[in-house]
């Protein structure tokens, strides 16, 4: 089996003189890396942690932000025969220091950070530190005096195919950090999905999805190690847009939100039915569709994929209409994130697609989704019960409800753990509610509630610009009282809201109400609104809330 470490020499030979990786280094200026750069770079970081005499097969943390010196970590964790734990760049100190400490890291790669100081306490004193360029100042050993100093490590140094090679820590929105243990063997089927993609040496991607995420890990680092495409970084949230101008990507994946704050910006620019109009005239509309795809940097994208959650079949719809057809790809990290995709000629909205070659599917008596996928981990470290737990025979139970049609279409309609009871002695799937009020460009976040009450209600936050629409608060409020009438409309009578609560705040990862990869923490969300849910509740209809 060919390693995704002689992938890596492949390029390095035939695309030497290429550009590989461009990134921003603050104040409009770039920074190019050819792959032999790169791989000279790679090299000397290789030699280093050679020669720092760590036992093969050691741990090495990454907690950075994307950045060229974070793919360049990896494959000297590799090259060197130790480890890479990626730690979401996100997170508190607190659970920093939990997954170093279970891992047993001996080094830490530090690079960008928004918020170090708080983190910094993570790191215990005896882990060595190594700072990329652009990391807060003391973060560690610079990166550059190391590689200068180190003569590049010679020849091809493989792995074995089965060797443990990543540990990738998630939790998903309850429990504690699990670390996921993968193989070369295991993250090698990445090919497929590069092969379903039609992935190119040319093709052009922009990274900025949490590499610590098995998502941005296996569908763009992997592919790009596999296939040798150049890749962009983000220099900053707030010039994100400009970036993905700049990097013209012909490929480009996100989470279901950041494609509702897309259309919601166009939205802030062009009224939707203004929109809908031009869009529905024969030559205006051509012009129309390509400035708008212009205007969010995705002119030149032939491949356009959302995943992490479900989306809104509403806006599914509106980007077809646009001229991108948007698909979605299903996975977890136990599984590498090969499990189901997407087909061009079988996209049916609201549902996944089918197994991606090799993955088999079924259905439990409770609907739970099992997957059996050549990709499996390894298990999880250090904890064999809990493999056991979670590896029936060979199928990974997912955790996710499902429906599956008669095409071998995937349905995700909610978590297992997730249905509540209300008071009527009644179970309610919260995540299909939550998917049509998403539908309303209004909302940008939705968390339907309800254990042990008579009938659920949503807590939503609303969307940029929503509040200062036509009409003020007055008008939002009758807008999403029709919203709640609408939505009812399709549902069973248990399932129905009682109220629609606005809250002030946003839910984000730093609040703590929202995973690292953009999920809600219901738990999270729950105890902080419970206090105030029963006053909320006498207000039936729309209950602008306070907090």
């Amino acid at each position: 089996m060919k390693t995704l470490l002689r992938f890596i020499y492949d390029h390095e030979r035939d695309f030497a003189d290429r550009t590989w990786l461009t990134q921003p280094m603050g104040g409009g200026s770039l920074r190019e890396f050819t792959w032999r750069e790169a791989l000279d770079e790679t090299r000397r970081m290789a030699a280093y942690l050679r020669d720092r005499g760590y036992p093969p097969g050691s741990r090495i943390a990454i907690l950075s932000k994307n950045c060229a010196w974070w793919f360049l970590a990896d494959l000297a964790i590799w090259m060197a025969g130790h480890v890479s734990v990626p730690i979401y760049p996100t997170l508190t100190a607190d659970s920093v220091r939990a997954i170093i400490d279970h891992a047993d890291a001996r080094l830490v790669f530090v690079g960008k950070l928004d918020q170090f100081p708080a983190m910094e306490p993570g790191i215990p004193r005896h882990v060595e530190r190594i700072a990329f360029p652009l990391s807060p100042p003391g973060a560690g050993q610079p990166w550059n005096d190391l590689v200068t100093s180190m003569p590049p490590m010679a020849g091809a140094p493989d792995r074995a195919p089965d060797d443990l090679v990543t540990i990738m820590y998630t939790s998903g929105s309850t429990g504690s950090p699990k670390g996921v243990m993968h193989s070369f063997r295991t993250m090698n089927h990445s090919y497929t999905i590069r092969e379903l993609a039609q992935m190119r040496p040319d093709d052009r991607f922009i990274s900025y999805l949490p590499l610590a995420h098995v998502a941005e890990r296996a569908l763009l680092e992997t592919t790009c190690f596999m296939v040798g495409f150049s890749v962009w970084f983000v220099e900053r949230l707030e010039t994100f847009v400009e970036d993905v101008k700049r990097a013209r990507p012909t490929v480009f994946g996100s989470v279901p939100r950041l494609w509702m704050q897309f259309q919601a910006g166009v939205f802030a620019k062009v009224p939707p039915r203004k929109l809908a109009r031009l869009l529905g005239m024969p030559v205006a509309g051509w012009l129309v569709r390509r400035k708008v795809l212009r205007g969010l940097g995705l002119a030149h994208t032939r491949v356009a994929f959302y995943g992490s959650a479900p989306s809104p079949v509403e806006l599914i719809e509106w980007y077809r209409r646009l001229g991108l057809e948007l698909f979605e790809i299903y996975g977890m990290t136990e599984g590498w994130a090969y499990s189901h995709m997407g087909e061009v000629d079988r996209l049916r909205p609201g549902w996944i697609g089918r197994p991606v070659p090799g993955v088999e599917h079924r259905l439990t008596s409770e609907g739970e989704v099992l997957v059996r996928t050549p990709g499996l981990m390894l298990g999880y470290y250090k904890a064999p019960e809990l493999t056991r737990e979670t590896i029936d025979d060979g199928w990974l139970r997912t955790g996710d409800r499902g429906e599956i049609d008669k095409e071998g279409r995937l349905r995700i309609t909610g978590r297992v753990k997730e249905l509540f009871k209300t008071s009527k002695g009644k179970y309610v799937a919260p995540a299909p509610i939550e998917n049509r009020l998403l539908a309303d460009h209004r909302i940008e976040q939705a968390c339907v509630t309800g254990s042990g009450m008579p009938q659920p209600c949503a807590l939503v936050v609303l969307s940029r610009g929503a509040r200062d629409g036509a009409g003020g608060e007055p008008g939002l409020i009758s807008g999403l009282a029709r919203l709640k009438e609408h939505v009812n409309a399709t549902l069973d009578p248990h399932e129905k809201l009682h109220a629609i609560v606005v809250v002030g705040d946003a839910w984000t990862v730093e609040n703590g109400l929202l995973t690292p990869t953009m999920k809600l923490k219901r738990g999270a969300i729950e105890e902080k609104y419970g206090p105030f849910i029963e006053d909320w509740y006498e207000g039936e209809g729309v209950v602008m809330a306070p907090c």
